[in-house]
C-alpha cells in the first residue's frame, strides 16, 4: 500500500525526536453490513476505513499520531508531528526494511466482496423467515450480516516490513415473541474468520430458529429468584465470565501499570486446580484469530492459567518494556486511529475432568445458565456483573422451569477459585470486546462448569 522507500523515510523522521523505536501501521478495511427486518431489507451499507498510524517510543514513553491522508506529504507531516511531540527534532537514523511474509493459517474460500449482494441478502432472508416460522407468537425477526475484509501493513525501525489480510463474516438474528400481554427476545449471532463458506458450518435457518427458540423460552419463563446459590454455566458464550472477570486482569494494559488484581502472582495458585485457561490466536478460522498482531508479531497459544496456577500474561510491545517480559502476540486495535495495546484473541477455559451430567446432578438447588449475555468488570478489583439470557432452575439434580431476569454478580479472583467442576464440551461464542484500543473481535469459550456459590440477581 506504501512504497518501501517511503516507509523508511517516515520511520527515520519519526525517530528524529529522540525515539529509540518507531512503527508505521497502514490499514485498508472494507466493512459491509446488510440489515433486514421481517424479511424486508432495511439497509445495505459499505464503509472503507483507510489510514496510517505512526508511533514512537523512548523507553516507556510513547507518542502516537494518525492520519487519513496517505499521500507522501500527509505521511511525512504526521511523522514530523510525532517526532516533535517526542522531543527536540534532530537527525533521524536511517532504517533499512526487510520484508517478512508470515504463513496464512486462515484461508478463505468465498471472499464476501466477490459474491453478489442478492446471494448475501437471500442468506439473511432465510434466517429471518425461519425465525418467523418457528411459532405464530414470533412477531418480529431482525437480522444483520456483517462482512469485514481487513488488510494491514506494518513497518518498524527494527527493520520489519510485513502485511496481512484477514476476512471475517458474522450473522446476527434477534427474535421477539409476544403473547399479547408481554414480549421477550432471543438472539443468535455466530461468526468466524472465514468467508461465506461459514454458512456451510452455520445454516442460516438454524441461526433464525435458535433466536426464536430462545425468545419463546423467555416468554414462558418466570422471574428468577435472587440469592446465593451454585450455578452451572453452559459452554460457548458462557466463557464471557472468564473473559471479563479475569481475562482483562491478565492483559499488560492493566498488569504493566500495577492496576490489576493479578499483578505479581506468576507461579501462584489463583484458581481451582481444575481450571486451565488459554488465549490462542492461532486457531484456524476462529473469530478472534489473526496471523499477526497489530505490531507484526505472530500470534501464539498462551497458557494463562494451568491447573489453577498463573503461568503468563498477555503482553504487547509497551507492556513488554514495562514488565521486562517478551511480547505474546496480543497487540490489537480497532483501526489505525487507535494506538495498539494488549488484548485477548480467543480466550477459553479448557476441557476438564468432570462429566457434564454429573455437574447438573451435583446441584440440589441452583441455576443453570444456558446462555450468557453482556456484562461489565472493574479490572482493578475484578468485580463483575453479567446478564443471563436464558436460564433454568435446577432442583434435585434436574433442570426444571425456565427463569428470566437473572444476573450473576461476583469477583473475578474469587469465581475462578469457586469453579469446582469443569466439563468436557468446550465450545466458543463470538463477541466484540471494547477497551482503550477500541473494539476488536474476540472468541470466548469453555465447557460446562459449576461455580460452587455465587450471587444471583433476580426477584
Amino acid at each position: 500500500m506504501i512504497e518501501k522507500r517511503l516507509y523508511e523515510q517516515i520511520l527515520s523522521i519519526a525517530l528524529s525526536g529522540g525515539a529509540d523505536f518507531a512503527e508505521v501501521y497502514c490499514e485498508y478495511t472494507h466493512n459491509g453490513r446488510i440489515s433486514l427486518l421481517n424479511e424486508r431489507i432495511e439497509s445495505i451499507t459499505d464503509e472503507v476505513v483507510s489510514g496510517v498510524g505512526i508511533r514512537a517510543f523512548r523507553g516507556t514513553s510513547t507518542v502516537y499520531g494518525s492520519t487519513s491522508d496517505t499521500t507522501p506529504l500527509g505521511l511525512i507531516k504526521c511523522a514530523r508531528s510525532v517526532a516533535a511531540a517526542m522531543g527536540e527534532v534532530g537527525e533521524g537514523q536511517s532504517v533499512v526494511l526487510t520484508e517478512r511474509i508470515f504463513p496464512n493459517i486462515h484461508p478463505v474460500r468465498i471472499a464476501p466482496a466477490s459474491a453478489e449482494t442478492s446471494i448475501k441478502t437471500d442468506l439473511l432472508k432465510l434466517a429471518c423467515s425461519s425465525a418467523k416460522a418457528y411459532d405464530k407468537r414470533i412477531i418480529q425477526a431482525a437480522g444483520n450480516l456483517l462482512t469485514v475484509d481487513h488488510t494491514i501493513e506494518i513497518a518498524n525501525s527494527e527493520g520489519l516490513l510485513t502485511s496481512d489480510r484477514h476476512i471475517r463474516t458474522r450473522m446476527a438474528v434477534s427474535a421477539i415473541a409476544s403473547d399479547g400481554t408481554e414480549t421477550q427476545s432471543g438472539s443468535c449471532s455466530p461468526g468466524r474468520g472465514m468467508g461465506l463458506e461459514v454458512f456451510e458450518m452455520f445454516k442460516p435457518e438454524d441461526i433464525g430458529t435458535e433466536a426464536a427458540r430462545q425468545a419463546m423460552v423467555n416468554l414462558g419463563a418466570v422471574y428468577c429468584p435472587a440469592g446465593q446459590m451454585p450455578v452451572a454455566i453452559e459452554s460457548g458464550f458462557g466463557g464471557v465470565i472468564f473473559h471479563e472477570a479475569c481475562g482483562h486482569s491478565l492483559e499488560a494494559t492493566s498488569v504493566g501499570i500495577g492496576c490489576s488484581e493479578m499483578c505479581g502472582k506468576l507461579g501462584q495458585k489463583v484458581a481451582n486446580e481444575k481450571v486451565t485457561a488459554i488465549d490462542d490466536g492461532t486457531i484456524p478460522g476462529a473469530w478472534g484469530s489473526v496471523n499477526i498482531d497489530d505490531e507484526g508479531h505472530p500470534t501464539q497459544r498462551n497458557v494463562l492459567i494451568e491447573n489453577g496456577v498463573l503461568r503468563s500474561y498477555m503482553i504487547d510491545r509497551l507492556g513488554s518494556r514495562r514488565m521486562g517480559m517478551p511480547s505474546t502476540g496480543n497487540a490489537r486495535r480497532q483501526s489505525y486511529a487507535y494506538e495498539p495495546t494488549s488484548r485477548m484473541t480467543n480466550t477459553f477455559i479448557d476441557n476438564g475432568p468432570d462429566r457434564n451430567e454429573d455437574i447438573i446432578a451435583s446441584i440440589e438447588y441452583g441455576l443453570y445458565a444456558k446462555s450468557m449475555g453482556g456484562g461489565s468488570v472493574n479490572p482493578l478489583t475484578g468485580d463483575f456483573n453479567f446478564a443471563v439470557n436464558e436460564g433454568y432452575i435446577v432442583r434435585n439434580g434436574k433442570i426444571c422451569e425456565a427463569v428470566r431476569g437473572a444476573s450473576l454478580i461476583g469477583n473475578g479472583s474469587k469465581i475462578i477459585q469457586d469453579i469446582d467442576m469443569v466439563g468436557q464440551n468446550l465450545a466458543t461464542g463470538q463477541g466484540m470486546c471494547g477497551s482503550s484500543s477500541g473494539s476488536v473481535p474476540t472468541d470466548v469459550g469453555q465447557p460446562l462448569i459449576r461455580v460452587s456459590n455465587i450471587t444471583v440477581g433476580g426477584r
